[in-house]
């Protein structure tokens, strides 16, 4: 393939906290092989002109599920599909979170294993969607939360959880998922139930990381967390109830939050989908609490990472769900450029994956959005994204811009 050079951007790297302006970037082989102010004079492969946008890594969304099933129509459609229906319901959505600018994913919870065949359509070309990174079947207790779905996996006792973990890395497993209390959707549990006996949790902790594989949980309450943090846990999804002295204990152990804030604050969705009353009333009276536990966890200084739990595509308040979750972030209190780090640089790190994306700078791989407004002023400028790159290849070009030539 002949190089692209994008002209007329500006970057934010990831790296500091400058804009680049009037940047230059060459795209050899699906990598970016150069970046630096432009120059007129170039004649390497041909031009496109971005027409002054600004340029950033492709956003990572840290919680996705393709096969969500919440209670409700639509869920109970998707617990009913045969294998190939889901297959091409989720690759359905792989594509549509591509192009929202998503360009990798962490899917904390997929029926029956079918990521990893969309993973592997997508690296040969078969399928369009993001980068994946999978913690397989979330392990659960018998009758804990999640259960109901071929999402999760029912074990009990130490022996059962050490064969789970150990059954998700054999399947492909980046990391492993575990359902450590209640959540929204549970009807027959609360929110501070504590489902698993910590010799249970242990026994996760333990094989994931002898593994070399991190491990999260589905968690809400303080106490809850904070006995699996003294275990090694490496991070938590929502952190419904957190206090200050977790969210310390968090940043002292190096454990991330992934808040999805939208999930207590997304009506027009749970209506979309005829969730039932019982879960959206528990949703919404979950909101205060749900934000002061994640300003506690910015105070604190926990890493924080995006991650939606809604479909990352799905139309939310005009955008989609992924970047008004990112829009909930800096509304409570992360700064526009932490944010953009908490969707691009933090997540690669949390992976391991840093030295191929999450930034731009060469050598790294062409995962590249660009939007009309400054996303490092307010990260609503990614409402006005309109051209997405993954891996070189352009997957969305809403101006047509095409090839326009040497400069």
């Amino acid at each position: 393939m002949a190089d692209q050079v994008l002209v007329n951007c500006n970057v934010f790297d990831g790296h500091g906290d400058a804009v680049l302006r009037d940047q230059q970037i060459v795209v050899r082989d699906g990598r970016i092989a150069g970046l630096g102010p432009r120059d007129p004079s170039a004649d390497e492969g041909v031009a496109t002109d971005l027409g002054g946008a600004y340029v950033m890594a492709g956003l990572f969304n840290m919680h996705t599920h393709f096969s969500l099933a919440l209670p409700g129509p639509l869920g109970q459609a998707v617990r009913a599909m045969s294998a190939h229906e889901l297959a091409f319901y989720v690759a359905d959505g792989a594509r549509r979170t591509l192009r929202c600018g998503v360009t990798s994913v962490r899917c904390v919870g997929e029926s029956d294993h079918v990521e990893f065949a969309l993973r592997s359509a997508i690296a040969a070309g078969r399928a369009e969607g993001p980068r994946i990174f999978s913690a397989g079947r979330a392990l659960v207790c018998t009758g804990g939360h999640g259960h109901e779905a071929s999402s999760a996996l029912e074990c009990d006792g130490p022996d059962e959880f050490t064969r789970a973990t150990r059954a998700q890395i054999k399947a492909g497993a980046d990391l492993i998922k575990v359902m450590i209390s209640g959540g929204i959707a549970g009807a027959h549990e609360a929110m501070d139930t504590m489902p698993l006996a910590p010799a249970e949790l242990d026994a996760v902790i333990r094989t994931a990381h002898a593994w070399g594989r991190k491990v999260t949980a589905h968690a809400g309450p303080a106490p809850i967390i904070g006995q699996a943090l003294d275990l090694g846990l490496d991070c938590v999804e929502h952190g419904y109830q957190l206090t200050a002295a977790v969210a310390r204990q968090m940043r002292d152990c190096g454990a991330a939050l992934v808040p999805t804030l939208g999930v207590t604050r997304c009506a027009d969705f749970f209506d979309a989908l005829e969730v039932p009353a019982w879960m959206q009333q528990r949703s919404f009276a979950a909101a205060p609490e749900h934000e002061e536990s994640y300003r506690l966890a910015l105070a604190a200084g926990v890493e924080v990472m995006l991650g939606s739990d809604l479909p990352p595509f799905w139309p939310v308040d005009g955008t989609s769900a992924t970047v008004r979750e990112l829009e909930h972030m800096q509304e409570f209190g992360l700064a526009p450029r932490d944010a953009l780090r908490a969707a691009t640089s933090a997540p690669a790190a949390w992976l391991g994956v840093e030295h191929d994306v999450g930034s731009v700078a060469v050598g790294k791989r062409a995962d590249l959005i660009a939007m009309a407004g400054d996303p490092t002023t307010t990260v609503g400028a990614l409402r006005t994204l309109f051209w997405v790159m993954k891996d070189g290849a352009v997957v969305r070009d809403d101006r047509g811009f095409g090839v326009s030539g040497h400069e």
